[in-house]
């Protein structure tokens, strides 16, 4: 994956270096269609397993301990990496014992379970997190992408494909060790009419990233590219 522009012009040394830079990782396998599970996801798992070699000690949400249909706040326990509090749209989903999907698209990428919403919802942390990722099923079939912003302000779009048949899976995740966040709000470009579901949502500390130097820039890995604020890639454009 290559990398971004501003990436690229702070490379060339054309550009200052920025406050914070980013390590975003992204593997999408598209579906088949809405009542039609994949049996892999290879893309969406090589790209986890990128960004769970950066980690230690990592805590994962797999939404397995909800009652189906349990609705917000919910308690999330991410293990040694803390806990957090989900509040906003969306409620927990079950599959049925002998069930693939839900109907429409949906699934759980471990268990039975998982998060499903179709508007913006809000993870509010214990303690300060440096790595977010994520697993997201059947997102982008009626043109949808989800947005992540977190507490401190930085926007991204996570530019999943759109106009699918459905039932695709994928996994986005950030590693940022020099603007640790709080927060984090998901965004839906089709609120209301693109229904999204999210699964194994891993988290870590500052103290759980391993291997990132204290400028990304340097330490890029292959299904990762370097992202930064919205804000400073228009200033690059416009240079």
């Amino acid at each position: 994956m290559k990398k971004s522009i501003l990436a690229t012009l702070l490379t060339a040394g054309l550009l200052a270096a920025p406050a914070h830079a980013s390590l975003i990782f992204f593997g999408e396998d598209l579906g088949r269609g809405e009542n039609s599970k994949l049996s892999n996801w290879e893309n969406a798992r090589s790209a986890e397993a990128d960004f769970l070699s950066y980690l230690t000690n990592a805590g994962t949400e797999d939404f397995e301990g909800f009652r189906d249909g349990k609705k917000s706040p919910l308690e999330l326990d991410f293990g040694l990496a803390g806990t957090a509090t989900l509040i906003g749209n969306g409620e927990v989903d079950r599959l049925g014992r002998n069930e693939t999907t839900n109907g429409v698209g949906r699934y759980a990428v471990s268990g039975s379970q998982f998060w499903e919403a179709d508007n913006s919802f809000v993870i509010n942390f214990s303690d300060p997190i440096a790595a977010f990722g994520f697993y997201g099923v059947d997102i982008g079939d009626f043109n949808g992408q989800i947005t992540i912003t977190t507490n401190n302000g930085d926007v991204f779009n996570i530019g999943n494909s759109t106009n699918t048949k459905g039932g695709g899976v994928l996994f986005w995740g950030i590693i940022d060790v020099l603007n640790p966040f709080t927060s984090l709000t998901f965004g839906n470009t089709k609120p209301g009419v693109d229904y999204f579901a999210f699964d194994n949502m891993t988290i870590g500390s500052i103290a759980q990233v391993t291997g990132v130097e204290a400028d990304p820039i340097i330490d890029t890995p292959v299904s990762a590219e370097v992202s930064a604020p919205a804000s400073l890639a228009l200033f690059g454009l416009s240079l």
